[in-house]
């Protein structure tokens, strides 16, 4: 009797497959986005750079006048002891939060909101930025790591400057082990084994059949779960001509 293949178990969430995030210690968030964070300027004090399993980049503690604390990216240059501003009054200095309407054209940002007030959703990871490319009627267009561009309100906040940590991928692991290790607080799993090299029993391309998937690598159109591997819905079939 086989068992339940690799999609359909990382899709039920088993324990070899789940993320481990009760040992998760901070949560990225921004201030609330009320009236001050609208018209005025919140004045805060970086109290701590922290690492956390959970993040590829540094994170920075902020402790504002109101005794209100969050937990951002840090961004390059940033230390222990800087001021950081926060509202539609702060100036755009590195690492403050300002609306994308007080932001000049050009200029690289992070952890941007995605609506108003709905906390740092892109550009969070280590060495990530966007750029603000221009101002229209229908709100700002930013350029994304990816070169796709996209349209935001204006009343989105995000952070003057890059991300923090941007030479993480320029040391290597050197050992399997650390790589595990990397994978495994994330709930992936490493090594990862292609399709056609395991026992029949757990993937659909694998059986004694060599490194051959011995059926079309294309599914079914309305494959059930387990099946649904390979080139899913193609646009096209067979040799070029």
């Amino acid at each position: 009797m086989g068992k339940r293949i690799r999609q359909r178990r990382k899709g039920t969430g088993t324990n070899r497959y789940r993320s481990l995030s009760f040992k998760f210690s901070e949560k990225i968030q921004m201030r609330d986005y009320n009236e001050k964070e609208k018209e005025g300027v919140a004045n805060g004090k970086v109290i701590d750079i922290v690492d956390t399993r959970a993040h590829h980049a540094p994170l920075v503690k902020i402790s504002f006048e109101d005794n209100a604390e969050i937990t951002l990216p840090a961004t390059y240059r940033i230390k222990i002891g800087d001021t950081v501003e926060s509202g539609g009054k702060a100036t755009a200095s590195l690492g403050n939060i300002l609306p994308l309407k007080n932001i000049q054209e050009g200029t690289f940002i992070s952890g941007i909101e995605t609506y108003p007030g709905s906390g740092p959703k892109l550009c969070r990871s280590s060495g990530s930025f966007a750029r603000l490319v221009t101002k229209t009627p229908d709100g700002i267009v930013i350029e994304l790591p990816s070169k796709k561009q996209k349209t935001l309100s204006e009343e989105c906040r995000a952070l003057i400057g890059v991300v923090a940590g941007s030479g993480r991928k320029e040391k290597p692991f050197v050992k399997a082990g650390t790589h595990h290790h990397a994978r495994r607080v994330r709930g992936n799993v490493y090594p990862r084994v292609s399709g056609v090299a395991m026992n029949a029993v757990n993937h659909p391309f694998g059986s004694g059949r060599g490194r051959h998937a011995g059926k079309p690598r294309t599914p079914p159109r309305f494959a059930p779960p387990g099946r649904n591997v390979g080139a899913i819905r193609a646009r096209r079939t067979g040799r070029r001509k």
